[in-house]
């Protein structure tokens, strides 16, 4: 049975329906520390995300069509004490990011978290993203990194805004699965987690190192951050130089080269592996 909803949906000019399209804009969305969530995914994780202060979600805006297919994710949103605005086709083609909207769009809270409390819960498994621009790997590689098992997500202030409307997309609701720290500069990032006890990878094509070898010599069982590069050239010398060890996902076909959301996932999934496997730091019983 569906939600019930008014005769009238939201008007197109109301402040609400203003304020939600501004945070398009990254500065709006810096100035108020809120950002968009579209789709039944991201909002049904946005629903069930509750942060330090309370609830994520804020405001949730539902075409009549999404709000009888997603009763359940309105009702939820509503219980969890969010305003529902039912809106027009048109009203929701405004607010939405997306070509074809999925009917439902939630505003919601900045959700990232202090670095040092992710240092302070000493992680196992780390993505740092160093200095990558594009908006669409980001939020893929954050959801590589939540699939993995990865304690954290760092985006450097190098690299791209986590809130950006194709990367919260992307990451297709792991954003609100695990914590994510956002505009530590690289170099802080790589003192603090080595300070925790952690190994720093550096992912590079040109890496001297080669993650089967690694795998095989047994070096990958302990804590350890990955650090990702940007999508055309990769990490600069000087952020390799950062680095305990700078390790290439070997080619072992013809092709060129893999993208970075591939070899994030490769990386990734290869130290997770390895701590799980006897003697690695996930398969320890702490005392």
């Amino acid at each position: 049975m569906g939600t019930p909803a008014p005769a009238e949906p939201i008007s197109p000019r109301s402040p609400r329906v203003a304020a939600a399209r501004r945070l398009a804009r990254r500065n709006f969305r810096t100035k108020e520390r809120r950002f968009l969530a579209e789709g039944p995914q991201a909002v049904r994780e946005a629903v069930a995300h509750r942060g330090a202060t309370g609830a994520t979600l804020i405001e949730l805006f539902a075409t009549f069509e999404a709000a009888e297919r997603y009763a359940e994710i309105v009702t939820a949103a509503r219980e969890a004490g969010a305003r529902v605005h039912y809106a027009s086709d048109e009203v929701l083609a405004e607010v939405s990011q997306t070509v074809t909207p999925q009917g439902l769009v939630g505003v919601c809270h900045f959700l990232d978290s202090p670095f040092e409390d992710i240092l302070a819960a000493r992680p196992k498994l780390v993505a740092v993203l160093a200095h990558v621009r594009d908006p669409g790997n980001a939020g893929t590689v954050l959801r590589c990194a939540d699939a993995a098992g990865a304690d954290a997500v760092v985006l450097t202030d190098a690299s791209v805004d986590l809130y950006n409307p194709k990367s919260v997309r992307a990451s297709v609701g792991s954003l609100f699965h695990l914590p994510v720290a956002v505009g530590v500069p690289v170099e802080q990032a790589v003192e603090g987690l080595r300070a925790a006890g952690v190994r720093i990878l550096a992912a590079d094509g040109a890496g001297q190192e080669d993650l089967d070898a690694e795998l095989d010599a047994g070096t990958m069982g302990g804590p350890s951050a990955w650090v990702f590069g940007n999508e055309a050239w990769g990490l600069p010398e000087e952020t390799r130089a950062l680095a305990d060890a700078v390790v290439r996902v070997p080619i072992h076909g013809k092709a060129e080269s893999l993208n970075l959301a591939t070899a994030a996932a490769v990386c990734l999934y290869a130290s997770a592996r390895a701590q799980r496997a006897p003697g690695g730091c996930r398969s320890v019983t702490p005392s």
